[in-house]
This record gives C-alpha cells, sequence and structure tokens, in this order.
C-alpha cells in the first residue's frame, strides 16, 4: 500500500481522498486548529506534525506520496500578487527542502511522488518566473542544477522529463467533476524515480496497469503540451472529484 504525507493539511482534502483510492495517509503538517479538529475526525489515525518549518526530512516518517498547496494568497490575482517571495508563498521552500531532507536519508527512495496544487495565478505570477521557480525547485529534488527555460507564457498542461525523473502539470476545474461551482486549480505531479508524470495526469489506461511499467523513452529534457479538456487519468481524477467534494 501506498503512504502519504500532507504538508499545508488544512482540512485534510489529500489525505481523505487518499484513503478512499487506498493510499494510507501516515501523517500531516498543519498549524491551525479548526482544520485539524475536522482531519483528526475524519482521519483519527493520521499523525498531526504541527509547524512545517520545525520539521527536519530526515526526522519524520518516510512516505511514498508527499502532497502540498502551499499557500497562495500572494500569487492569486485576487491579491496583491506579492509573488514566490511573499511570505506566505514562499512556504513552498519548506515543503521543497523536507522532500530533499527526506530523500537524502532515505537514499533517493522516499517520497517517489510529490503532488503540489495552486492557483491558476501560478501560470502569470511574477510574469511567469514563479511558476518556473516551482517548476525547476521541484525537478531539482531529482536532478540538481536542472534549469528549467520559462516560456513566453506558460500551457495550461505540460510535463518535463530529466534524467530519470519527470514532472507534469494539467489545470483542472472542479465543474468537470460533478461539482456545481467554477473552482479552477493547478495540479502538478512530480515522479522523482522514472516518467510516470506524464502517465499518471494525463493518461487514463497508465493506471489500469502497473504504474512501475514505464513511461516513453524520453530522454535529456523535453517539454510538452497537452490540448483539450480530456480525462486527467482514473485514479488521479478520482482524488480530484473527492478533494472538491464536503465532508459528511
Amino acid at each position: 500500500m501506498l503512504t502519504l504525507g500532507s504538508l499545508f493539511d488544512g482540512i485534510g482534502g489529500f489525505p481523505l481522498a487518499a484513503s478512499r483510492v487506498g493510499i494510507k495517509p501516515v501523517w500531516a503538517s498543519e498549524i491551525e486548529e479548526v482544520p485539524m479538529s475536522i482531519t483528526k475526525r475524519h482521519l483519527p489515525e493520521m499523525r498531526h506534525l504541527g509547524d512545517l518549518t520545525k520539521l527536519h526530512g530526515a526526522k519524520i516518517e518516510p512516505v511514498d506520496v508527499i502532497t502540498f498547496g502551499s499557500p497562495c494568497q500572494d500569487l492569486s490575482v485576487a491579491g496583491k500578487r506579492a509573488r514566490l517571495g511573499g511570505g506566505r508563498s514562499s512556504l513552498f521552500l519548506e515543503a521543497v527542502r523536507i522532500i530533499k531532507e527526506m530523500r537524502e536519508a532515505t537514499g533517493g527512495a522516499y517520497p517517489t511522488f510529490a503532488i503540489w496544487e495552486n492557483v491558476p495565478g501560478a501560470f502569470t505570477s511574477n510574469k511567469g518566473e514563479d511558476f518556473r521557480t516551482v517548476a525547476e525547485e521541484i525537478a531539482r529534488v531529482a536532478q540538481p542544477g536542472i534549469s528549467v527555460i520559462r516560456p513566453k507564457k506558460w500551457p495550461n498542461a505540460g510535463a518535463i522529463v530529466g534524467k530519470g525523473h519527470s514532472l507534469a502539470w494539467r489545470l483542472l476545474d472542479a465543474q468537470y467533476w460533478g461539482v456545481p461551482q467554477r473552482r479552477r486549480r493547478v495540479f502538478l505531479i512530480a515522479d522523482f524515480a522514472g516518467e510516470r508524470a506524464g502517465e499518471i495526469l494525463f493518461k487514463p489506461e497508465s493506471l489500469r496497469r502497473d504504474t512501475a511499467a514505464g513511461g516513453g523513452a524520453w530522454e535529456g529534457l523535453t517539454a510538452y503540451v497537452t490540448a483539450g479538456t480530456g480525462g486527467a487519468g482514473i485514479a488521479f481524477s478520482d482524488v480530484f472529484n473527492l478533494m472538491t467534494q464536503p465532508f459528511d
């Protein structure tokens, strides 16, 4: 069974979704009491680790997947657009630090995957530089020194493949998953141990078989765009659907 750790946990959207598709939520990091009370009620077995700025990735239980929807107020078009360097959005780098520390402590075994979620404004914040930084910092977890080139305009869906790792992103809207509201969010999946990120996010058939089966023979650093609004992959769409549903 895959295991999951959730940073910036909120009311436990990622852990709840994970628990319903066969992934075990092990721990979460959150500092607000009200959201924590909700997750403690619905996910009593999940441990709460507190303030992520005080966590060290080498000292917490390794997990297969780490999820984080880092604070988005500084990136939102509805906010002041303080960019990634804003006091709240810069906490993104703390999450990356924890992921790096865990992988270093486990010889690169954990986590295998990371999922980052944020507002669509991440694409345009700081003229697109902030999303470039996000993609580059996450890619550097697996390949230090890799550089991501910023396009004139970030596409709503795309992927980057490096040496033995990959990441893919896609703009999704809750209204297409049975929720009576328009709620658009960017989801980025990183596979630190292979080329499966694009398969997980874009190809439904890839998740009907063993995910250890490799992707295409992509070499070097490649970026591509997937057009249209087709299915996001069976398992991932299930997770997204569950994340957008209210608790009972």
